[in-house]
């Protein structure tokens, strides 16, 4: 699966990184005890149901640390996992498994539980109609993996960064004087400076949420609303602009905020709550 975000530059960036925080000066515990030309083997194995995500990130590792690593890639993100399944089996030098490992499972357990999460959030949802979205609450240096692993799990990305949408929360509206004054300096912005981007409104209550329409906002975010309230709100955005419920919301309420008709769903959960899947490197001997 490709994500326009995740560039060469970015995973060569993100990978010398992750190597130099890890190495250091060397990885001594290997070079003490392996011989420079050893040769071995050794599995990914996971071990509990998930989704795997991350293997397309760990064949980039190997092929940056060492060119000559093999991978026989046994499974493909976005697979359901078992106890027990091998996501691929790397051979090579032993030194090279060994420096690589911890910064791959690091990254495979990252996403996986991600896509992980992800995929039972939207299965709660299925057939509603809803998307389940996520939101710019990811780990600095981490976002496009996150958001790319979110896309595997079954869930819709929101916009990437502050670049690519406006979205008018509670304090640019209270700074600018108010929806309306907000989103007219917005558009006014926006035909200066020759852009084309959505606009959404993040609204707290009915009389917010009217004065959204009023205002021609493309999209509405109804947030920290209770269900009931969000129930109204779709009702009186109707097909004028596109609906987001946002806010408080849990693996326990999600169905039934779904079930109000709202167009999306954005969850920070997805990628600030979701648990490591359990995942590791095992050497064989074939």
């Amino acid at each position: 699966m490709k994500y326009e975000y995740i560039t060469h530059e970015y995973l060569d960036q993100f990978i010398s990184q992750a190597l130099k925080e890890d190495l250091g000066d060397g990885d001594h515990s290997t070079i003490s005890t392996i011989d420079a030309d050893q040769m071995g083997s050794a599995q990914l194995l996971f071990k509990e149901n998930g989704i795997a995500a991350g293997i397309f990130l760990a064949k980039e590792i190997y092929k940056y640390f060492d060119a000559k690593i093999q991978l026989d890639i046994k499974l493909e993100d976005g697979d359901e996992v078992r106890p027990g399944d091998i996501g691929f089996i790397v051979r090579g030098k032993i030194r090279s498994i060994l420096s690589t490992e911890r910064i791959v499972l690091n990254c495979m357990q990252r996403l996986s539980g991600i896509a992980t999460m992800t995929n039972e959030l939207v299965k709660l949802i299925d057939s509603t109609g809803t998307q389940l979205l996520d939101t710019r609450k990811t780990t600095p240096g981490w976002r496009p993996l996150e958001k790319w692993a979110v896309r595997i799990g079954g869930g819709t990305n929101h916009r990437f960064g502050l670049f690519d949408m406006i979205m008018l929360k509670d304090n640019h509206i209270d700074y600018a004087g108010g929806i309306a004054k907000a989103v007219s300096k917005a558009r006014n912005y926006l035909k200066e400076n020759e852009k084309e981007l959505k606009i959404e409104v993040e609204t707290r209550n009915l009389e917010e949420v009217k004065e959204a329409l009023k205002s021609k906002a493309d999209i509405i975010m109804l947030d920290n609303m209770p269900p009931e309230m969000i129930r109204d709100a779709v009702y009186l955005i109707g097909k004028k602009a596109k609906s987001e419920a946002s806010g408080g919301i849990t693996k326990e309420t999600l169905r039934e905020y779904a079930e109000t008709g709202v167009d999306y769903i954005s969850m920070g959960a997805l990628t600030h709550s979701a648990k490591n899947l359990d995942i590791s490197l095992k050497a064989v001997f074939l």
